[in-house]
């Protein structure tokens, strides 16, 4: 009779209710796409795109107009991940265990972990995405943001909206330092100016300029490419495209880029590491670059990303099993009720031991990155 992992079933619950403890703030707050099916490494899921509209003049007549074709584009989302979390016991391991602290005690321990980087995993490829697929940034580098007012939201809300970016569900996900430095702000703890205590008192951030805020212990410090000395030949407004004819050294992907005659700051999505073109991230520049225009790179900064929750998609699914199976004895899906994530259990039964992986294949991109932008920290 094959053994059943029914008797774990509320070990892996309890173990997902503390990992969804754990401070994921893009999972939660951009558009996943979480199934119990299979996926393969490397394999591609594809968002529809719709273009731009185009305006034209009415001109009556006995027939309409025969246009109003458009080409619609897509972005493929790949499963960049495919990785499990094993553990292995061993009979005598269980019999020794259940006279001191207790096999099952341990076990849901393991489990617990196993969430726990599998979660940490996933947030660190949604943020990464987010980052390198902001459309622009605002504030300055090395400085924390919201250290004394809330002008780093509002700013953040400025660059989506002049981008076009629905309002109805937007997000903005810290690091901690920027959360710290929010939660000391009097007008947001002051109960009778904030109008609430739950900060105060529970230490829990809340809506700001129509925001929902949320922090990320997986928001990592961005270091600057080494480039200087670059010039750029000229481009029009909305080019994503921007030629540098001289210069040395690397523009890396994220680098925070300005040009001579233009008070906007951009994010890089490809660099070079010698006189050639770098792309940044839609809408594109929001001036017409002049011949000549010498290009600046930011310094280091910490990123905190404000975004509408559909301009970053994120996809999870179970990693691809042969037609005929494999080699476990019992296998599950359990979604996690908190972040949604579809997390696939095995147990392989080997010889007078027993071996468990908890697994899961995933990957994001950024499919609408007009509608992310950094705040610079």
């Amino acid at each position: 009779m094959a053994n059943s992992l029914i008797g774990l079933l509320p070990t892996l619950y309890e173990a997902m209710d503390t990992v969804s403890r754990e401070m994921v703030g893009f999972i939660p707050s951009v558009a996943m796409d979480a199934s119990a099916e299979r996926a393969a490494l490397n394999q591609q899921i594809l968002v529809p795109i719709t273009p731009a509209s185009q305006a034209v003049n009415i001109t009556p007549g006995v027939t309409a107009p025969n246009t109003g074709d458009q080409i619609i584009g897509n972005t493929a989302i790949t499963i960049t991940n495919s990785m499990g979390v094993p553990f292995r016991w061993t009979g005598e391991d269980q019999k020794g265990l259940n006279t001191g602290p207790g096999y099952s005690k341990i076990k849901s321990d393991q489990v617990t972990q196993a969430f726990r980087t599998l979660c940490n995993l996933v947030e660190a490829t949604t943020a990464q995405t987010a980052q390198l697929g902001a459309s622009r940034a605002t504030g300055a580098a090395g400085t924390t943001p919201f250290a004394t007012n809330l002008g780093a939201s509002a700013q953040a809300r400025k660059v989506l909206s002049d981008n076009g970016a629905p309002l109805s569900d937007i997000h903005l996900t810290m690091n901690t330092t920027a959360g710290a430095a929010m939660r000391t702000l009097l007008q947001l703890t002051a109960v009778n100016e904030a109008g609430d205590d739950s900060l105060l008192r529970q230490g829990v951030l809340m809506d700001v300029h129509g925001f929902e805020l949320r922090e990320s212990a997986q928001i990592l410090e961005t270091t600057k490419g080494l480039g200087a000395g670059y010039v750029t030949s000229g481009a029009p407004a909305g080019s994503t495209t921007i030629p540098l004819t001289t210069g040395t050294g690397t523009v890396v992907p994220g680098d925070v880029v300005s040009f001579a005659g233009d008070p906007n700051l951009y994010i890089v999505n490809t660099g070079i590491a010698a006189p050639g073109s770098i792309s940044i991230n839609k809408p594109g520049l929001l001036t017409t670059l002049a011949p000549n225009s010498v290009m600046s790179i930011g310094a280091d900064y910490a990123p905190n990303l404000a975004y509408h929750r559909n301009a970053i998609a994120l996809v999870t699914r179970a990693p691809a099993l042969p037609i005929e199976g494999d080699m476990a004895v019992d296998r599950t899906t359990i979604i996690d009720p908190r972040s949604g994530l579809a997390f696939d259990v095995s147990m392989y039964a080997q010889y007078r031991q027993v071996y468990y992986e908890v697994s899961l294949a995933w990957g994001a991109a950024a499919v609408k990155p007009e509608h992310i932008t950094t705040v610079l920290g």
